[in-house]
């Protein structure tokens, strides 16, 4: 169990801001949501001889840095889903889930 795990409780209890607006229902407390966990192991895969071991979606070479980019860039989940027609809505929440999960887990330098 991770420190910061142990110090706040399973991630699917962290308190979060707006992340029902990306992964589904959650319940409002004060300025929190409380999000319903989305299980991106079972949409996510990291394969070392598909796309040099990047995250990707599991049967197929989209990677998970594509949707996130394009949602970075302000594309909206249709826009993607009709650019990528062999993604479904959940697997742009899997990448989501993905994307919060390494945040959890690692830490980046940010100059301030």
């Amino acid at each position: 169990m991770l420190a910061l795990e142990r110090e706040l409780g399973p991630p699917s209890r962290q308190p979060c801001y707006n992340i029902n607006r990306y992964v589904g229902k959650g319940r409002v407390t004060s300025s929190y949501v409380e999000a319903t966990p989305m299980d991106w192991r079972e949409r996510i895969s990291v394969d070392p001889l598909v796309c040099h071991g990047k995250a990707c979606v599991k049967g197929t070479r989209i990677m998970v840095s594509v949707i996130l980019d394009n949602l970075a860039n302000d594309v909206d989940q249709e826009e993607i889903l009709k650019s990528y027609p062999s993604l479904t809505l959940d697997d742009v929440k899997a990448a989501i889930a993905y994307a919060a999960e390494l945040s959890r887990e690692r830490l980046v330098a940010v100059p301030a």
